[in-house]
């Protein structure tokens, strides 16, 4: 199997029944992350067996009720990524859902195998940390879901990144391959939507991951909506942004390290990007969607 086949997985690749995406750790090729999106037409119902993995329940578009046991969860949701941040449920492993939906709707599950059993937790849409990062050609809009807040979650880490047609996001290239005092082992997952452009034509993206001192890699690949990455180890970055086409991706990470924190290092030989924007405004098309304070 080729770099390529290995780590782009093309959307509808790992589509079954209400799925439209289901990438197990197995699927990825690792231990511990994963993400699954169900497709929801009006009224339906989907069961959700509880396994060793923790996971969110986090509105693509469209609202959905969650219901565990005797306890419901309605969450509000969003028109579409394009428009809000949304509120959504963590769900700790080994609990069974059912999620219906009463107007139909997309939603993903971002998960990580767990080794802790945490509560059921409902998390408004004031929990979302959002923030503008970066500047010039390298803006983009950052929500923190189970990233940097209060949400308490065992191994998962997931955020969403928007990022404004023709500019560089998750950038400069940076890595989280190796547990040390800066850094934390980190598998990850991008899953991508990208906006049409006019007369609603398909957008595309390119994404690139290349060695660092752990493994070897290169890998550079265009992605479309409904496409995954899963970068294992290595530099990753830039995720490019055709001019024209907004770019969007779920960003899903998990590794062996108990303290669920995000620590990257970024390439030495680019980290000096990160000063220049000091010189630079904001692409005013940012922000995307509404942010809390």
């Amino acid at each position: 199997m080729s770099q390529h086949d290995k780590y782009l997985i093309k959307a509808g690749e790992t589509a079954h029944g209400p799925y439209q995406t289901d990438i197990t750790t197995q699927r990825a090729g690792w231990e511990y992350s994963s993400i699954r999106v169900l497709a929801l037409a009006p009224g339906q119902e989907v069961s959700v067996p509880g396994t060793d993995a923790e996971f969110l329940v986090l509105p693509l578009e469209g609202s959905c009720e969650v219901v565990l046991g005797a306890e419901s969860y309605a969450l509000e949701g969003r028109e579409s990524v394009w428009t809000d941040i949304t509120d959504y449920l963590y769900i700790p492993r080994n609990t069974d859902i059912v999620v219906r939906s009463k107007e139909g709707g997309r939603f993903a599950l971002p998960g990580a195998i767990a080794s802790a059993d945490l509560p059921v937790t409902y998390c408004d849409r004031s929990k979302v940390i959002t923030s503008l990062r970066g500047a010039g050609p390298s803006s983009r809009q950052v929500n923190n879901y189970a990233l940097g807040n209060d949400v308490k979650t065992s191994h998962l880490l997931a955020c969403e990144v928007l990022t404004p047609g023709g500019n560089w996001s998750s950038y400069p290239p940076h890595k989280h391959d190796e547990h040390t005092d800066v850094e934390r082992k980190l598998e990850e997952i991008y899953f991508y939507q990208v906006r049409p452009g006019a007369q609603d034509s398909e957008g595309f993206a390119f994404q690139r991951i290349y060695t660092s001192n752990v493994a070897e890699i290169d890998f550079c690949a265009e992605v479309r909506d409904g496409d995954v990455v899963v970068m294992p180890f290595g530099y990753h970055g830039p995720s490019a942004a055709a001019p024209g086409y907004d770019l969007y991706y779920l960003n899903v990470m998990a590794g062996p390290a108990e303290d669920a924190a995000w620590l990257m290092t970024d390439d030495p030989k680019h980290a000096w990007i990160r000063d220049s924007w000091k010189d630079q405004e904001v692409d005013p098309r940012l922000p995307m969607t509404p942010m809390n304070p």
